[in-house]
């Protein structure tokens, strides 16, 4: 099979490519590497150097000459201080990039892949939370660049879905953790570059707001089994939850990592750091991940993949983490 993996130089999407690679299949990353890391790739590995946001004219776009017959599109910032700091690039990659890979789909007759994100939810009423939620926003609050571009895309995706008949799945994915993980600002990433360094372990906030951590390789074969999901039957064309269901606050992750590292690091809180718009709560209803994906649910706990990540940390020498 050819594979096109859009953002594959990325944390999720560098470790589907070596998924689908030690499966024989063909790969191919699209990616301008504005997040991503060339280091994440395996050797050898075709890379298209492109900005997805910006239209290309078919006759022109080296997309084109890849005919994919799987589409997985995971170009965007992610982390706050990533998209917050890139509102503009954010957005485009909601919106111009999904229909540039979407009007791909349509013409080579490949499966598309939309990763969406939990942030769609913004602060749900109902915990744990499914795919039927209402959502509720604050659009003037400067994150909220990052679920309005998911959800613009996710709406652009089902209707390529309807209307072109292009065969589509949404994932919507929650936290997720594990080796490759960025440094760019979120809980985990945070602590283990201060373990490495003997630094506090420092968070956002009072440390009692939760969420929900699923280790990558958990990650990797949901998104794998939503992919090769038949189309026919259930609901795999609608927005599916990945994610590990387990729920912890943020301080209770930092004297895990602690006690886990076996390191003195002290745990810091500072109440007044508190991003506006940031969820008190994040757990996800994986009910119908389980239902349409052969019984998929998270194998690694928390404990186990803490110390998987801390071992890479320790040995990474990937911005400043080591």
């Amino acid at each position: 099979m050819r594979i096109l993996i859009a953002g594959g130089a990325g944390f999720i999407g560098s470790h589907l490519a070596d998924r689908y690679i030690a499966h024989g299949d063909k790969v191919f990353v699209a990616d301008n590497f504005s997040t991503g890391r060339a280091e994440n790739l395996p050797a050898g590995i075709r890379t298209i150097y492109t900005n997805l946001s910006e239209y290309l004219p078919p006759a022109t776009d080296p997309l084109r000459r890849i005919e994919p017959n799987l589409i997985l599109h995971l170009a965007s910032p992610c982390s706050p201080p990533d998209y917050v700091r890139r509102p503009i690039e954010t957005l485009r990659a909601g919106s111009v990039a999904t229909e540039r890979l979407l009007s791909l789909a349509r013409e080579c007759g490949a499966r598309f892949l939309l990763a969406s994100t939990s942030e769609v939810y913004g602060a749900p009423d109902t915990i744990p939370v499914g795919e039927d939620a209402k959502a509720r926003h604050d659009l003037t609050l400067p994150r909220a660049c990052y679920s309005a571009a998911k959800q613009y895309a996710e709406v652009l995706t089902l209707a390529y879905g309807r209307i072109c008949n292009v065969d589509v799945r949404i994932a919507r994915i929650f936290n997720t953790y594990g080796p490759r993980v960025p440094n760019d600002g979120r809980p985990v990433s945070n602590f283990g570059r201060a373990v490495v360094r003997g630094a506090p372990l420092g968070g956002y906030g009072d440390g009692a707001q939760t969420r929900s951590w699923c280790y990558i390789s958990d990650m990797v074969e949901g998104l794998a089994r939503l992919a090769a999901a038949p189309r026919a039957g259930g609901r795999a064309d609608q927005p599916v939850n990945l994610g590990n269901p387990g729920e912890i606050t943020i301080r209770d992750l930092a004297v895990l990592v602690k006690r886990i590292s076996g390191g003195a690091s002290e745990i810091q809180t500072d109440p007044t750091a508190r991003v506006p718009g940031d969820p008190d709560r994040r757990r996800p209803s994986i009910e119908r991940a389980t239902a349409l994906l052969d019984g998929w649910t998270p194998k690694i706990g928390l404990e186990q993949g803490i110390a998987l990540t801390l071992a890479w940390a320790r040995g990474a020498a990937i911005d400043g983490l080591a």
